[in-house]
């Protein structure tokens, strides 16, 4: 099971890692219209989302438009621990001193603890259950799992990492909404 993971992961990131600059713009503005379409329906005060990693989607113009249409808006990025397996979410303006993490993913500085209302979560690979395949350490699961009340989880991810199962573990969370290029697909559970 666990190769079956690993290769399907690898796939994935292989196949978005290949897109040129033209069939990522294809995809990049229907999957942005999508999620922006989706975050003004569900109305989120504190937005966690990631700095954008070996291809995916680049959501911070999306983000920063958000944080412009209302004074109360705050944006976090994750903060890794890596001794403890989870993460925290640090507040995020335009303006903020970003640092590279250990595997070169920037960050804040400095800010202060959020805790996200919803939270952009990068899809690897993906299935109609919700269940993702990120870079195989575990810290959204174990983070989403801690976090009290717990964020809508949005998957964010392009349709050429939809599988038909990830071959979840017990410890998987699914997540709450899957939005790519083709649209949003809300997870029935």
């Amino acid at each position: 099971m666990e190769t079956a993971r690993k290769q399907l992961r690898r796939d994935a990131i292989a196949a978005r890692e290949a897109l040129d600059d033209s069939a990522r713009a294809l995809r990049d503005a229907p999957l942005r219209a999508a999620l922006a379409a989706l975050i003004d329906e569900l109305a989120p005060t504190v937005l966690g989302f990631c700095w954008p990693y070996r291809g995916e989607p680049d959501l911070r113009a999306l983000v920063t438009r958000w944080l412009a249409a209302g004074t109360a808006r705050r944006a976090a990025l994750p903060v890794v621990d890596a001794a403890a397996g989870t993460m925290h979410f640090r507040q995020w303006t335009r303006n903020s001193e970003m640092i590279p993490d250990r595997h070169g993913i920037l960050m804040p500085a400095r800010g202060a603890t959020l805790h996200p209302t919803h939270l952009l979560i990068p899809l690897n690979a993906f299935d109609a259950r919700g269940y993702r395949l990120g870079y195989g350490a575990g810290y959204f699961d174990r983070t989403l799992a801690t976090l009290d009340p717990a964020p809508v989880a949005i998957g964010v991810g392009y349709e050429l990492g939809r599988v038909a199962t990830t071959h979840p573990q017990a410890h998987d969370r699914p997540m709450h909404w899957i939005v790519t290029e083709a649209g949003i697909h809300a997870v029935t559970r």
